[in-house]
């Protein structure tokens, strides 16, 4: 009887009282009562049965995937007890982006790139790994997470900016707030609004809310918005290289929800600009055992992936990376 087959089972057990309020001495019990500590996961009765099931389904996907030959490994993070559908509820845009820029303003240079980079080692400009929460706002984190980048790599000062702001004000610039939302459309909205204010100053709640916006409280501007022309990955490569993290949008699937660590590809995803539906920060690229990936920065906690970041494969397009790939030039 495969996990998925367990969870009617374990609902009647549990409303006959069978299970005495926990899983009759099931197997892995520890192991879940292990992993709701570690976290910080609380349940009521019902629930409980109803993720365990869940839980189940996904360690037998997982155990799946890793006895196979893959470039990645899965894990159970903090979402083993989601379904997918769920998952994508709560973490991934609800409304279909688009992802305009189809011919770009990047120029590349004659002189090439670096062979591999990573801009978390080049100095202090990169900010930790933020967690959006329940809330479709990885456009607002990948929009932060780049201008951050961006100001610190120019004046030497890291700054911690608002993404709340980005959920709460940037509508008139075709972004959704939790739905979803474009970093190109955000860097467009903080150079016309204008600036974007500080996290201190404007907190986050992974909720929509109402534009609280302070203009003599803003800390960061954008003078420009450079969009890579759609699906020239190495034009994204030249620019992570010889400029700047990144900010883009890909597809998430079902096989990267458990991502724990190696170099993400997946069959599963498209390449297509109408498919996007989450924004990341390119931080880097390098190579490993032959196979080119990019080191990205996610916005899921450092509970995640690796310390919240996450290989994925470089040099095909994989799952639309390229499609929507921009970055601000700050004002100073």
């Amino acid at each position: 009887m495969g996990p998925g087959a367990l969870l009617p089972l374990l609902w009647a057990a549990w409303a006959s009282g069978a299970l005495g309020g926990g899983f009759g001495g099931h197997p892995e019990e520890p192991l879940f009562t292990a992993w709701m500590r570690q976290h910080h996961k609380q349940y009521s009765p019902a629930e409980e049965a109803q993720r365990f099931g869940i839980f189940l389904t996904n360690k037998q996907k997982v155990e799946k995937h890793n006895a196979g030959n893959h470039s990645f490994q899965m894990g159970l993070n903090q979402f083993a007890d989601l379904t997918f559908a769920e998952f994508r509820k709560m973490y991934l845009w609800q409304e279909p982006q688009n992802c305009s820029a189809t011919q770009g303003n990047f120029k590349g240079t004659a002189g090439g790139h670096p062979g591999a980079v990573d801009w978390r080692k080049k100095g202090n400009y990169v900010t930790p790994v933020k967690n959006q929460g329940p809330c479709g706002s990885c456009w607002t984190f990948s929009t932060t997470g780049c201008l951050e980048s961006a100001v610190a790599i120019a004046t030497g000062k890291l700054l911690d900016l608002a993404e709340q702001q980005l959920v709460d004000c940037a509508q008139a610039f075709n972004n959704h707030g939790c739905s979803g939302g474009l970093p190109s459309q955000a860097f467009e909205y903080i150079r016309y609004n204008p600036g974007l204010m500080g996290e201190d100053a404007y907190p986050y709640r992974a909720k929509n809310g109402t534009c609280k916006f302070q203009p003599k409280e803003a800390v960061a501007f954008v003078k420009d918005v450079v969009n890579i022309t759609q699906n020239d990955e190495e034009g994204l490569v030249e620019a992570v290289g010889n400029h700047n993290p990144v900010s883009f949008a890909f597809e998430v699937t079902e096989d990267f929800m458990l991502y724990a660590k190696g170099v993400y590809s997946s069959k599963l995803c498209h390449k297509t600009p109408d498919k996007v539906n989450h924004a990341v920060l390119a931080v880097g690229y390098g190579e490993e055992n032959g196979l080119p990936y990019w080191i990205v920065k996610n916005s899921w906690g450092t509970a995640w992936g690796m310390q919240g970041y996450f290989n994925i494969q470089r040099g095909c397009n994989m799952c639309g990376l390229a499609a929507c790939a921009s970055y601000p030039i700050p004002l100073l």
